[in-house]
């Protein structure tokens, strides 16, 4: 059979506001799809793009307008510095998530940010972009997309687990790949470290030391999400009302803080997991050495950690591979997943030569 191959860069930026990743991926189409990472990077945020980010979650309408747009020439040259960094001459597409603002499905609302049509005029490529809002338009969450890529890139594991912003899994299921959002990670461990001055714990070195406030973990293993069936996901706003305010009530120390919810992540993981899986696990969370030893302690095994390239970068890749199911006119979106009304194509593509 004929091999197509496409070069295209993946886009990502996470909610736990680490920077914005960006993937050069070279995929080769037969009967199964192969990649190789080619070129990644992470661009760390300014101090002014990350007080943008974390505010226009409260901004009104045409204040974020405003930074969609602005947020999309950023991207543009962010993508045009890396091109000719790493001197890039073969390039068919850019699959570009953005960052998301606002995310209530429940609601019909879904918001990522970054103007597509921006980063094509900026850029001069062909841009696919907008992954989620005809999912949410379906009936379904918008999240998480990612699967489809486990599904075709990574089969051999029986689980695929990133431990972002929030901790999502992805598996198959009677005939069927089932994924859902688990429970926050870093975008809570890191509000609390960054009251210290820190962007991150360090292989979870300050969560070690601190005790776990018993009460405190009950009452987190007892919000109501992590008893709703999948699909289910979780935005910024699900940890505004729920997790925040309840940590908060207790006036712990920051290390107990950080210890207790090491201890609740590690406990959600293992409801989720049958033993003696193999377990791919990726996302900034897996440097938290600490966290990885209390989620061996509850499953009793070893998660599989792949090189640093593929724990950093394997959402902007699978986003990458997104862009080039959307561009193939194939299904990138599953309705098992999701909970969408049907299994479609979703992405909006523009092409500034057109």
């Amino acid at each position: 059979m004929k091999v197509k191959t496409f070069y295209c860069i993946g886009v990502m930026s996470g909610t736990s506001l680490d920077g914005v990743d960006l993937c050069y991926v070279k995929f080769e189409v037969s009967n199964q799809y192969h990649f190789e990472i080619l070129n990644a990077a992470t661009f760390s945020y300014s101090d002014a793009w990350l007080s943008k980010l974390k505010n226009a979650f409260s901004s009104d309408k045409d204040v974020l307008e405003s930074v969609n747009i602005e947020y999309g020439t950023y991207l543009g040259s962010l993508i045009n510095n890396f091109i000719e960094e790493n001197s890039l001459t073969q390039l068919d597409f850019i699959a570009s998530h953005g960052h998301t603002i606002f995310h209530k499905p429940d609601k019909g609302i879904t918001l990522q940010i970054g103007d597509g049509k921006t980063i094509a005029a900026i850029t001069n490529q062909k841009i696919i972009y907008d992954f989620r809002t005809q999912d949410v338009k379906l009936g379904g969450q918008g999240a998480p997309l990612v699967p489809i890529g486990d599904q075709l890139l990574f089969a051999d594991y029986e689980y695929c687990i990133n431990f972002g912003g929030f901790a999502n899994v992805s598996f198959e299921k009677d005939g069927k790949r089932i994924a859902f959002d688990i429970c926050p990670v870093n975008i809570v461990m890191n509000h609390y470290v960054n009251q210290l001055g820190l962007p991150y714990d360090d292989k979870g070195q300050l969560a070690s030391t601190g005790e776990v406030c018993q009460e405190l973990l009950d009452r987190l293993n007892e919000l109501e999400f992590y008893s709703q069936p999948y699909p289910k996901s979780l935005g910024l706003e699900w940890v505004l009302e729920n997790i925040f305010p309840l940590i908060d009530n207790y006036n712990l120390e920051i290390i107990d803080v950080l210890r207790t919810f090491v201890e609740h992540v590690a406990i959600q993981i293992a409801k989720i997991i049958e033993k003696e899986s193999k377990i791919l696990a990726t996302g900034g969370g897996v440097f938290n050495t600490f966290l990885m030893q209390r989620i061996k302690f509850y499953i009793g095994q070893e998660l599989v950690l792949p090189n640093n390239e593929l724990i950093d970068f394997k959402e902007a890749l699978i986003f990458a591979f997104l862009g080039l199911l959307k561009l193939q006119g194939k299904i990138n979106v599953l309705s098992s997943v999701t909970g969408a009304s049907k299994n479609h194509s979703a992405g909006l593509i523009f092409n500034p030569r057109t």
